[in-house]
């Protein structure tokens, strides 16, 4: 949403409804100029719109329009958007991507950790906001599917960066590194062995793989409620998987940090149970 970014095409005045199946994105944001901007941006872009300018108005259309994404702003005439972030998580898990002036760290953890599923600071490109939907959207996805044998399992895990391959099959509890720049001809699977604490560790950043996790929502649920505040723990078993996963520990490819708010999984793709 830069000064210099082209102002997107409108649809034609006569153009047809979009089609049912385009996503639908519920915008709350209490700025008009900005609703117009975001909904030529998106229809510009085969998506459906919704518009809300209220958090009571983007609450109730929450939980009538079914959106497929929401993107909500903070700073709302009647309430707080942490507040509605908490509201819409207790009724649905619709993905939601904050779109705020809020640039502090503390306020992108306190919105991460209310339940939103990314953060974009204002102004932001017409690029970063359609890479950032088009992540939400496939969480979502992934979230709904089923594994090939009528599960709600995910499907294996694989991420390619720095000339190594990593794979995770969760349902298996395997674990393998492939090596393409030692083995450029016939790379060859390396089953890597990990604790029962450090495979707990990697399934949950597996399962939310290319979103920001708070350190807290991640020792909430690897270690539990009462270590909350034990980020000590989490550096250690971070560190830990570095070791075993990353070509280089010091410069991770696979689990990133994200200054001051937590830990990130490289977005990988899913991939046909490998072979034990």
């Amino acid at each position: 949403m830069t000064n210099s970014s082209p102002s997107p095409a409108r649809a034609h005045p006569l153009q047809a409804t979009p089609p049912a199946h385009m996503p639908l994105v519920l915008i709350i944001e209490d700025e008009e100029p900005i609703r117009r901007f975001l909904r030529a941006t998106l229809e510009a872009n085969h998506y459906r719109v919704k518009e809300a300018g209220t958090a009571r108005e983007g609450t109730l259309l929450t939980m009538t329009a079914y959106p497929d994404v929401i993107l909500l702003d903070l700073a709302l005439p009647d309430g707080d958007g942490l507040n509605v972030t908490r509201a819409i998580r207790k009724e649905a898990r619709t993905p939601i991507v904050v779109l705020s002036a809020r640039g502090q760290e503390s306020d992108k953890v306190a919105a991460l950790d209310a339940g939103a599923d990314d953060y974009l600071t204002k102004p932001f490109g017409v690029g970063e906001l359609l890479a950032r939907l088009r992540v939400a959207l496939r969480h979502a996805t992934s979230a709904t599917g089923r594994g090939a044998s009528g599960g709600s399992e995910l499907p294996p895990y694989e991420c390619t960066a720095g000339g190594r391959t990593l794979r995770v099959d969760l349902a298996a509890r395997l674990v393998f590194v492939t090596d393409q720049a030692t083995e450029p001809e016939s790379p060859v699977p390396r089953e890597v062995r990990l604790t029962p604490m450090e495979f707990k560790l990697l399934a949950f950043l597996v399962k939310h793989a290319g979103k920001v996790l708070t350190h807290q929502m991640i020792l909430k649920e690897v270690w539990g409620p009462q270590h909350a505040s034990d980020l000590q723990y989490l550096r250690v078993y971070a560190g830990e998987l570095r070791k075993k996963l990353e070509v280089d520990p010091a410069q991770p490819r696979f689990i990133v940090t994200e200054p001051g708010v937590g830990y990130r999984l490289a977005e990988g793709r899913s991939t046909p149970t490998y072979p034990a």
